[in-house]
């Protein structure tokens, strides 16, 4: 049998966050709502219209802005419980993965008794949810239409909520609010997105169909897009390609799910703070090569599609082509990663079952630290 799920509610409108009251009906019957975002954003001003938008329409908006990368699990709980207090009807994740994230485990926790720490897992996260809208401010992580939250517990370990009741009620993609974006930010970001595709398309347990259309879509987008975008970041139409891409490979992943390459990127985020889109394109090559004995058909598939060849390997070189024309990072020590790390990274990576399982080739430990010592400089 063939499930699929995602957001029910979707509109791409440019400049639809400046007339953000016209796109909340339905959402919130007491009129007050909390927004959740990192200071990043705010500081940016790309809050400014929506609030005004909202404010003039008649609703009572709090900022809750103390989203941080990798967004620690104490902060979740942090704004859930003041939003809770301001009583707030709906929440709004306006930002990139991380405010999204938050937000979306935030909604569930105002709106159900369920402690943080039961959540953690697949199918774990149960009950109702408060009304949740999402807004990227990036086009990469597509969390705005999935069902996946990953928060850091502890120090630095990372830990996946993944549940039906997290998948928001709306989605507003608004180009407008990545046209300031700069250009590794939106390389990285692009390339991320990317992987969410490729990675769905060989996640052999939950492979599908819908999701291998979708995942396919996404790369075609995203493609014809990631150049133009860091040519000329004002490029909108590119720019709403980009987060038509994003959201498409979201749909993808969020029912045929991720695997090594994610595994790989987290130890990165986790201990050394490096984004999650560029982690995921650090690892992504070499990732893609030692899958290649098992996934070569889908890699040629998605080739052929993309118009590259029929060979896996073809697919291969585009991804090194791309991240060569994007210039972003592509070794362990341009993000200030030292070789003796390896083995804590490959320890922690292996700690991924949820991703691991997932792999079109059996990953091992061996192999992960070879892949990290082959990106180390």
């Amino acid at each position: 049998m063939t499930q699929f799920r995602t957001v029910s509610d979707i509109r791409i409108f440019a400049g639809g966050a400046d007339r953000l009251d016209g796109h909340i009906d339905g959402l919130c019957p007491n009129k007050r709502i909390c927004m959740v975002t990192d200071k990043g954003v705010r500081k940016l001003g790309l809050l400014d219209g929506a609030i005004s938008a909202l404010t003039e329409a008649g609703y009572a908006v709090m900022v809750f802005d103390d989203v941080v990368a990798d967004p620690p699990e104490h902060i979740v709980v942090q704004g859930a419980l003041a939003a809770k207090e301001f009583d707030a009807g709906l929440i709004i994740g306006f930002g990139g993965g991380s405010p999204m994230d938050t937000a979306k485990v935030m909604a569930h926790l105002i709106g159900c008794d369920q402690p943080i720490e039961e959540l953690y897992g697949v199918g774990l996260a149960k009950g109702p949810s408060l009304p949740l809208l999402l807004i990227p401010t990036t086009a990469g992580t597509g969390s705005e239409v999935t069902n996946v939250a990953i928060l850091t517990t502890g120090a630095t370990e990372k830990k996946g909520i993944v549940a039906d009741a997290l998948y928001a009620d709306r989605v507003l993609l608004d180009a407008n609010l990545t046209m300031g974006l700069p250009k590794m930010i939106s390389a990285a970001t692009g390339i991320d997105a990317m992987v969410h595709a490729i990675e769905a398309y060989t996640s052999l347990p939950q492979k599908n169909p819908l999701s291998d259309s979708l995942a396919l879509s996404a790369l075609s987008k995203l493609k014809g897009a990631l150049e133009r975008v860091c040519k000329d970041g004002n490029d909108v139409e590119a720019r709403t390609d980009m987060l038509i891409g994003s959201m498409l490979a979201g749909q993808a992943f969020s029912n045929a799910p991720c695997a090594a390459v994610h595994a790989l990127a987290y130890p990165l985020g986790g201990f050394f703070h490096v984004p999650h889109g560029l982690s995921n394109a650090l690892v992504l090559n070499e990732v893609m090569k030692y899958n290649l004995p098992k996934a070569e058909t889908y890699y040629g598939e998605i080739a052929d599609y993309l118009r590259l060849g029929t060979q896996g390997a073809n697919l291969l070189d585009e991804m090194a082509r791309l991240k060569d024309a994007t210039h972003v990072p592509q070794t362990l020590a341009e993000v200030n990663i030292k070789p003796d790390a390896i083995p804590m990274m490959a320890e922690d990576a292996m700690t991924k079952d949820r991703l691991l399982m997932n792999n079109p080739r059996v990953m091992t430990y061996d192999a992960v630290t070879k892949i990290y010592e082959n990106i180390a400089k």
